[in-house]
């Protein structure tokens, strides 16, 4: 019963995607191993689908009649830079609306983070037939506007400022590929509209302590000069947290793990130098106070070079 876990799982694929490339250049975003060229710009629109009409309560699996289904949209906006060959920047602001379509609650729709990060291709070598990378990428994010986060499910974010690290390791032979990435999201306390909680015990301030999080990705793929495809496994896990009490609400500060199968396909028009297509989806195999949801999402990428060129 999680629309913060329908979000965050956005933040690790959507808000992550950004772009492309004319030419020998292709899309890229902070969890791949794709790097935009020096002086190149891409611009992005995302738009994306979240649903979900089953949760785990803990570890039991249960419906949510009071709820119905629990859909998000979200439309993202987002531009990533190549300040040179192996430093690439980006920044994206999502608006997202949530809805249930039962009970009496209604959704929130608003701006929600402002995200960005820096992308640094730290160590590329030939090994065999095949390329071996790594990448570092600092990326962090704040609120952009005053939604609330202590109306999960239909809150459309946690309201923290996070800060997160991620190491990506890629090796690809010819147009083949295989990838695994590990990030550590560091967030900040946040404050509710009410002066006292419960946890697992009594809290009388309005202050709540957010859990850290990290994740695991795993993917590989097939990558060209017009078609990309790409399946993903991924494996969340919050550093602390409880459970959601039996028949209660969700909780900002709960222990939201999830285990994540997805689908990235991109293509590229030869004819129209820059422009790019991609769309893909995620499904929660397995949580633990998280809802069981299905994505899908959509982008229309543009990139184009801020100097001329002999």
């Amino acid at each position: 019963m999680k629309h913060s876990l329908l979000y965050f799982y956005r933040c690790c694929i959507v808000l992550a995607v950004c772009l492309t490339l004319t030419k020998h250049v292709q899309a890229q975003t902070d969890a791949d191993a794709l790097m935009i060229p020096k002086n190149y710009v891409c611009a992005a629109g995302v738009y994306t689908h979240s649903q979900w009409d089953h949760y785990w309560e803990g570890t039991f699996k249960r419906d949510a009649p009071n709820l119905g289904t629990v859909s998000s949209n979200a439309y993202m906006l987002g531009f990533v830079y190549g300040l040179s060959n192996k430093i690439n920047v980006s920044v994206a602001l999502p608006y997202i609306s949530t809805n249930a379509s039962a009970g009496t609650l209604r959704g929130e729709h608003n701006l929600q983070d402002v995200s960005a990060y820096v992308k640094w291709l730290a160590v590329k070598h030939e090994i065999g037939k095949g390329s071996l990378s790594l990448h570092a990428i600092l990326s962090g994010s704040i609120p952009a506007s005053n939604y609330e986060a202590d109306f999960l499910p239909l809150s459309i974010g946690l309201h923290s400022k996070n800060v997160a690290l991620r190491g990506l390791l890629n090796y690809q032979v010819s147009q083949f590929f295989v990838a695994g990435a590990y990030q550590y999201v560091r967030r900040s306390n946040i404050t509710i509209d009410r002066n006292s909680y419960y946890t697992t015990e009594m809290h009388y301030t309005n202050e709540v302590q957010m859990p850290d999080v990290s994740n695991y990705l795993i993917s590989a793929g097939f990558r060209s000069l017009q078609f990309n495809a790409e399946a993903t496994f991924t494996q969340v896990d919050t550093h602390g947290g409880f459970d959601i009490r039996k028949n209660d609400n969700p909780f900002p500060s709960n222990k939201m793990n999830s285990q994540l199968a997805g689908l990235i396909l991109k293509y590229t028009f030869t004819k129209i130098p820059g422009l790019e297509l991609t769309a893909g989806g995620n499904y929660v195999l397995k949580g633990r106070n998280v809802g069981q949801s299905r994505s899908f999402y959509g982008g229309i990428y543009y990139i184009f070079n801020t100097r001329k060129e002999k």
